[in-house]
């Protein structure tokens, strides 16, 4: 039901959308597949779901998604894993003492286009209440700032897609 209030609320759904799921494996990208799948079938509005994982190769070694694979499967959702080099860039090639800040930009540049790739106009990622909350904490206590997610953003760097947060509620 939050889920649905928030994509009702924040206007994040429109007719003919294809929505790339950014699916980690983890517990939030999970629920966030799932909860865009059932919802489908009774929100009204018709949209498409592509899950998308992008494993970033820690170390060289490529991570094993086939369990996400068979559930998509299972769904009858469009999957795509992509392999990157994001890990050997970081890690191997800049040798990053704080590699985090590079790592999520590179991760977010390969999705935006992997979704431009897959036909995509929107990206939805599981992002909850508590990310929410606690970005604002962590903005206010380490960066003397007020800022937060927004439940939706408009990219200025891949004009036409959206990035959504569905679980903006939960």
């Amino acid at each position: 039901g939050l889920m649905r209030r928030a994509i009702e609320k924040y206007d994040m759904i429109q007719p003919g959308d294809r929505i790339a799921i950014g699916i980690s494996g983890g517990k939030d990208s999970m629920a966030l597949l799932m909860g865009l799948h059932q919802l489908r079938t009774y929100i009204g509005i018709p949209y498409e779901i592509v899950g998308l994982t992008l494993d970033p190769c820690f170390g060289g070694v490529q991570t094993d998604y086939s369990p996400i694979a068979a559930l998509c499967e299972q769904l009858g959702v469009e999957y795509i894993c992509k392999r990157t080099e994001i890990g050997q860039i970081v890690f191997d090639r800049r040798a990053e003492s704080t590699p985090c800040s590079l790592c999520a930009r590179m991760r977010r540049g390969h999705l935006y286009n992997a979704a431009k790739s897959l036909g995509c106009n929107k990206i939805a990622l599981g992002h909850h209440y508590d990310d929410v909350i606690e970005t604002i904490l962590m903005g206010m206590l380490w960066g003397a700032q007020v800022q937060t997610m927004m439940p939706k953003l408009h990219s200025t760097n891949f004009p036409g897609m959206e990035l959504i947060r569905p679980m903006y509620l939960i």
